[in-house]
């Protein structure tokens, strides 16, 4: 299978506790798209994290944009919002921030002109196919398959 490199997807949205959700099954259909089944469960965990923290520290309402970025290799998602606070971890652990930690392979920060990016990273290489065909449907009644009788032999 051909993947083309460099996957991309932006979303701007104002951050609301529905926009969230719904945000949320954005990055998993685009995710299943890409192939990514595996990356759903986590990067849509740690997304809606970061967008919680937008809602939480900037405020309902907050315009923020998210991006998501795969080379083919690694998946990248950022979260952009305009406040210039620097998001912090807590001492204690539990935060939005150290779920993120726990469910990427990398994050960061970066402050820009117009407030700041917090993004994480995670390793997603090319779904490589298995090569067997899928099985057809089973008959009515059966309940497992067996091997014809001349294959036995």
């Amino acid at each position: 299978m051909t993947v083309p490199l460099d996957r991309h997807y932006l979303a701007e949205l104002q951050v609301s506790a529905e926009r969230i959700s719904q945000l949320r099954r954005i990055v998993a259909a685009h995710l299943r798209h890409w192939n990514l089944d595996l990356q759903v469960r986590p990067v849509c965990r740690a997304t809606e994290e970061l967008l919680t923290n937008v809602r939480r520290h900037v405020g309902e309402g907050a315009r923020c944009v998210v991006e998501l970025r795969w080379s083919g290799r690694q998946l990248t998602v950022s979260v952009a919002d305009g406040d210039a606070r620097m998001p912090r971890l807590p001492h204690g652990g539990g935060g939005g921030l150290s779920r993120v930690m726990a469910l990427s392979d990398s994050w960061g920060t970066c402050r820009t002109p117009d407030g700041k990016v917090v993004w994480f990273t995670r390793y997603a290489p090319t779904p490589r196919p298995t090569g067997l065909p899928p099985w057809a449907p089973l008959p009515a009644g059966l309940t497992s398959r067996s091997r014809p009788e001349a294959a036995l032999v």
